[in-house]
């Protein structure tokens, strides 16, 4: 039982130390809203899907045998001709082909990135104000939780090895 709260101790420090090391590049990676451009709410609409190869990140004997997994991209387009593209990750081949035989528009609106011309596409009722707010809180929240953890456990550690001087006196 002491052994498996140990091990379960250790390996939620490495976690932490990743998840911090994960949410404080993903904060210094954060554009500031007005390097955003609003390029307005578009229509989109599905027109083909290929199926793509991504990591599997399934753990275990699954993940040994398959070290990768097939998903599939649903690739969108402006339906105004503007010539803004969206791709849609999805894990079934049946579900894609039916989104594209659907047809079904979503709306999306287009950020594009001032410095280096490149754009993204966001939810539709989002603006690039709220787009980083909800990665600022994200990659926050991450860094922040880690760093609780890392406390907690720095203290736990700190209060056993008091625990253990004062009872080897």
């Amino acid at each position: 039982m002491k052994r498996g709260i140990q091990f379960a101790g250790v390996m939620l420090l490495a976690l932490a130390l990743a998840c911090l090391y994960v949410g404080a590049e993903g904060l210094l990676t954060i554009r500031p809203a007005a390097a955003y451009e609003d390029m307005g709410v578009h229509t989109f609409s599905p027109y083909q899907t290929y199926p793509t190869q991504v990591k599997n990140t399934a753990g275990g004997r699954q993940g040994r045998l398959h070290p990768t997994k097939t998903v599939y991209l649903v690739y969108y387009r402006a339906t105004d001709g503007s010539g803004y593209q969206w791709k849609d990750e999805v894990q079934y081949r049946n579900a894609a082909e039916k989104m594209v035989a659907a047809g079904e528009c979503v709306e999306r609106r287009v950020l594009s990135i001032r410095e280096s011309g490149k754009y993204i596409t966001v939810e539709g009722d989002q603006t690039a104000g709220s787009y980083v707010f909800h990665q600022q809180r994200r990659y926050g929240g991450m860094v922040l939780l880690s760093a609780a953890y890392l406390v907690v456990y720095g203290c736990v550690w700190v209060s056993l090895i008091r625990k253990r001087r004062a009872a080897a006196r």
